[in-house]
């Protein structure tokens, strides 16, 4: 019976080891992670949104704060909606504007969060986001050094250290544990590194994923304040217009896609060559894929040397809207020979 038992946990063991046979999610992120793999994290919705606020203020501008903005509703069910960053805009006449129809305003269903760290300079330390369920996309990090003043200088997330520098401010990102996110920074070779005392502030977007597609309604739930930093009461109501409805959202990448895309990124190495490559990095810059189709104009009839073909089949409807395409467009030229 012992050795029975023995037997089986090695057999199990010894599969987590390989990323075909893994179960574990923790144990399929740590192999796709050798080969520079960075699963997808959930996406939260976005809805495009523009509003008016009177107000009797004397300042010149008037700043909406990131965090919460709207509240919407679906199925019965309320969505907070927030923006990443703080919004500027200038107040006119009594009123101002921020968003139209041409140049809305993004929010993101979910909740916005901060995280602090103080850098000890310690070789073990690290910088781990305590929540799971986090919109990767709408993370920001800044970094204000022992002297410096203000908030700091904005890192920049990168996916592979091309081009990167020894003073170049970039943080890397990967998943661990419960679905969590851990910063990498550099070390003064690849990458600039961090120095003792160095306050890190992380922000971002906890989400609900796909269930927080759908709200066109909102109504507003944000706060203001003025030129001065101080808080500003809005002198009469706010309605909130809707652009586009809260669509796009999507769940964190499941085992079975990581096990497919990660050997096929590798083997593109950031690059698309062949369809095949398209259809790998379509599917980690638009995160809404429910399929894609990539042919090369080399096999149609007439064939159209130097151009690709592709189609995409998203989860959330039937067709791409021309912003997504735009979208996925610039994104690939990122990519594209």
């Amino acid at each position: 019976y012992n050795t029975y038992i023995t037997a089986f946990n090695t057999n199990m063991v010894v599969n987590e080891s390989f990323l075909d046979s893994a179960t574990l999610r923790e144990n399929v992120v740590s192999l796709a992670r050798n080969i520079g793999y960075v699963p997808r994290s959930r996406t939260a919705a976005k809805a495009a949104i523009s509003f008016t606020v009177p107000t009797q203020s004397s300042s010149p501008t008037i700043t909406l704060q990131a965090g919460l903005v709207c509240v919407g509703a679906v199925n019965d069910t309320s969505y907070i909606f927030s923006i990443p960053e703080n919004i500027t805009t200038t107040i006119s006449g009594g009123s101002a504007t921020f968003g139209s129809t041409s140049d809305p305003i993004y929010i993101y269903q979910g909740t916005f969060l901060k995280k602090e760290f103080t850098v000890d300079g310690s070789l073990d330390q690290r910088f781990i986001l305590d929540n799971s369920f986090i919109d990767t996309s709408t993370i920001i990090v800044k970094i204000k050094g022992p002297s410096d003043s203000g908030e700091g200088r904005e890192y920049k997330q990168v996916d592979n250290i091309l081009n990167i520098k020894s003073d170049s401010e970039i943080y890397l990102l990967q998943e661990v544990q419960d679905e969590k996110y851990e910063l990498l920074f550099g070390d003064g070779i690849i990458g600039k590194k961090l120095q003792n005392g160095s306050v890190i502030t992380v922000t971002y977007i906890t989400t609900d994923g796909k269930d927080g597609n759908g709200p066109s309604l909102f109504s507003f739930a944000g706060t203001f304040k003025n030129s001065s930093d101080q808080q500003l009461i809005p002198s009469g109501s706010i309605t909130v217009n809707t652009i586009s409805s809260a669509a796009n959202g999507g769940d964190i990448e499941s085992i079975d896609s990581v096990k497919y895309f990660a050997p096929r990124l590798y083997s593109a190495q950031y690059r698309a060559v062949t369809a095949r490559d398209y259809e790998t990095i379509i599917q980690s810059i638009y995160p809404n894929t429910e399929s894609v189709s990539v042919v090369g104009g080399e096999e149609l009839m007439p064939p159209k040397f130097g151009t690709v073909l592709i189609s995409i089949k998203p989860k959330n409807g039937d067709y791409v809207s021309d912003f997504d395409k735009q979208t996925i467009l610039s994104k690939l030229k990122q990519y594209s020979l």
